[in-house]
């Protein structure tokens, strides 16, 4: 270690070589050839030779020092050892060693071991023979190729054979091939480090000379059957890179689907996939014939994985094949809620999502499938994945209006299930918007109208008390008794029971879910069901519903946006703050219902504004996604050619700096600032812009996030709006 941190110890050697080198200790021999390794070998130049060879003269010869030959005599005797392991490690010390005068008389025993009954020997042996062809070619062994040659041919031990192909492929590839074609048969049984080998042989060969390609085919799809997963995808990629015909991308696509499935792996399963989306920008056809094996990875619990395989399937989806993709999809959508216990559970939630999105998706690229999957998503409404369900509803609701009826029925039934108090914005805003008949508008003002309950929406006093012992009785916990009962065989044990307080069937809240999210304090909520049943008040009598009933209605509209507003005033809530917007909107609706006026006014808007706002939303949002896909569709643009010449700013002369103006500062600018597209610079900021109070508030602010490495900058705009 002394010697390695730069000390010079020119004494110790022959103290080395007189105690140490005829050990048989092994760990004592591994330590002599650590000492081998870094002391120096060659006696110093004297000040004469230097000064000699600094004015001109011959250069300074290398002398070796006189006592390396007692080294050397020892390294032979070590590979003439009888003990196999000796010799061994004497050659792969010898792999290292790169002085000539060191391995020249070594080379006759280097020879013999190459003929060793033990295969660690002869293995070893053929990395010695490698390392001095390769360092001092033609001087020591001249005849290394055709030796290795000689001895791959009756080698039979499969480390031995892959070191031996591995200095025939580097140092003479020619017999390596010709080795490789009478062996064609007989790869699969050499190992699979031969097998890479003979791969990385087959991409050299073929990149020097195309046209060889022809000669290793044969054993491109032989590797890619097998057992090795790394011969198999390396087999894989080598035969895409060297053949385009349809014949070698299906058979590499089917290698790289039968690895994304058998591999349990999620690095092994990422790379496959990322191969599997490189090929399908230029073989899409015949990946689509694989969709279906490449969507059983599905299965794996890590949902990066899932995600990255719905990124890959969602672009193979055609016309032909998306009824059986969409009929996998909602197999996968309800094993998400049958699955309680196992390990998928941790990716529930969000695997769901994912799935609702590639199904919407699919949805929206082929309307034919719609139908068939909306009704089996709406029951999916009160779980986890409900906001995606529903803003899925919402889409083809719009979309689609020979569906609306059979969608606003099944909605109808089940808005009762929801738990969600944005999901249940979202339902009650489709019902006040898309319900257009008699029956739906009847029977939606009735639900929403159940599901609210009489007014006044606030806790009473008795049922906040009942509230607060109930979560005393809760936050005490079961109660704990211990006693010593008598087995049946006589003997004494402690038996520990818990007990939990039982809660009556009264203190129970049964209350439907509308109700408990509006008693809770939901201001927002309140406001959009103000709304909904506003806009169905207005839609009734056009209808042929009756005076009565649209009466009826209205009544109980009115009554129900009373009940609101007083909740908004007395519930203390995070949401306090859009008390002004909530009666504002609300006073709007009640003006709308008992002012002739006023309803001959807002009726187009509060009916039609939405839909036509909703649906200008969805086509913008269409609109960019197709400009995505076609961005994507591009071929890559050659932004520089590699002889362009490159301009340094820096290296300008100063004459040219004087007044000039350069040129390249406009587009320079632009991207050290990442404002290079200004077109989309606007938006950017305001996807940063986070509203902090309601818009009819005496005080508006709003605030805009800045983030930049570890700095972030907060910038609040405040407008004080009192007359």
């Amino acid at each position: 270690m002394a010697m390695l941190g730069g000390e010079a110890m020119p004494r110790i050697l022959m103290q080395v070589i007189r105690f140490c080198i005829n050990s048989d200790d092994k760990p004592l021999k591994k330590l002599c050839m650590l000492y081998w390794e870094v002391v120096p070998k060659y006696q110093e130049p004297t000040s004469d030779e230097v000064l000699r060879a600094a004015s001109g003269g011959t250069t300074v010869a290398r002398k070796l020092l006189p006592e390396m030959i007692l080294v050397c005599n020892a390294l032979m005797n070590d590979l003439n050892h009888p003990n196999e392991y000796v010799r061994g490690s004497m050659l792969r010390f010898l792999c290292k060693v790169k002085d000539e005068e060191i391995l020249g008389p070594l080379i006759p025993s280097i020879k013999a071991c190459l003929q060793h009954r033990h295969q660690y020997v002869r293995k070893n042996a053929v990395l010695a023979v490698f390392h001095a062809h390769r360092v001092h070619g033609e001087t020591l062994i001249p005849d290394g190729p055709e030796l290795v040659e000689a001895f791959i041919q009756a080698e039979t031990d499969v480390g031995a054979r892959r070191n031996a192909f591995l200095m025939l492929y580097n140092e003479s590839e020619e017999l390596a091939i010709q080795f490789l074609a009478k062996n064609l048969d007989d790869v699969a049984k050499f190992g699979d480090g031969f097998a890479l080998l003979v791969l990385d042989l087959t991409r050299k060969a073929c990149r020097l000379d195309p046209n060889q390609k022809s000669r290793f085919v044969r054993v491109l799809f032989q590797m890619l059957g097998s057992d090795s997963a790394a011969v198999s995808y390396e087999a894989a990629w080598t035969l895409i890179s060297l053949s385009n015909s349809p014949t070698a991308v299906r058979a590499a696509a089917v290698t790289y689907t039968n690895l994304l499935n058998s591999q349990n792996d999620n690095n092994v399963m990422m790379i496959v996939l990322e191969r599997l989306e490189q090929l399908q920008k230029k073989h899409s056809k015949i990946l689509q014939e694989l969709l279906q094996d490449i969507l059983r990875a599905l299965s794996s619990p890590n949902p990066d994985i899932c995600k990255k395989v719905l990124d890959v399937a969602m672009t193979l989806v055609t016309s032909k094949n998306v009824a059986e993709v969409v009929t996998t999809l909602k197999r996968e959508v309800s094993k998400t809620t049958q699955e309680s216990s196992d390990s998928s559970e941790d990716k529930g939630k969000v695997y769901r999502n994912m799935l609702i999105t590639a199904i919407h998706g699919c949805a929206v690229r082929f309307p034919d499938v719609a139908e068939s999957v909306v009704h089996t998503l709406l029951d999916f409404l009160s779980s986890d994945g409900g906001m995606q369900v529903v803003i899925f509803v919402r889409a083809i609701v719009e979309r689609y209006p020979d569906l609306r009826p059979a969608i606003l029925a099944k909605l109808i039934t089940t808005v009762d299930e929801v738990t969600n108090n944005h999901v249940m914005c979202i339902c009650l805003w489709i019902l006040g918007e898309y319900c257009e008949t008699s029956e739906t508008v009847a029977d939606a003002f009735d639900v929403v109208t159940e599901q609210l309950g009489e007014a006044p929406f606030i806790v009473q006093a008795e049922e906040k008390q009942a509230a607060e012992q109930a979560a005393a009785v809760a936050a005490k916990g079961p109660k704990l008794v211990t006693k010593n009962i008598v087995l049946s065989d006589g003997t004494y044990a402690t038996q520990t029971v818990y007990s939990e307080p039982k809660i009556a069937a009264a203190d129970l809240d049964k209350s439907p879910n509308l109700r408990k999210m509006i008693v809770g304090g939901d201001i927002f909520l309140g406001t959009i069901v103000a709304s909904c049943l506003t806009k169905m008040c207005l839609r009734a009598p056009d209808l042929g519903l009756g005076d009565v009933k649209a009466k009826s209605m209205t009544v109980k509209a009115l009554l129900t946006m009373c009940g609101i507003v007083k909740m908004a005033e007395v519930t203390v809530s995070a949401q306090k703050s859009s008390l002004a917007d909530c009666s504002e909107r609300v006073s709007l609706c009640c003006r709308a219902l008992l002012d002739p006026k006023a309803k001959a006014l807002l009726k187009k808007t509060l009916l039609s504004e939405g839909k036509v706002s909703f649906g200008s939303f969805l086509k913008h949002v269409q609109d960019k996604d197709g400009d995505g896909d076609k961005e994507e569709s591009k071929e890559e643009i050659v932004a520089a050619q590699a002889d362009d010449l490159i301009h340094f700013r820096q290296l300008r002369s100063l004459t040219a700096q004087g007044g000039d103006l350069d040129l390249d500062d406009g587009s320079d600018l632009a991207r050290a600032t990442g404002y290079a597209d200004g077109g989309s610079l606007l938006s950017n900021e305001l996807s940063h812009v986070y509203q902090l109070s309601g818009f009819a508030d005496p005080v508006y602010a709003e605030a805009f996030v800045t983030v930049h490495d570890y700095d972030i900058l907060l910038e609040i705009l405040v407008i004080h709006r009192t007359p």
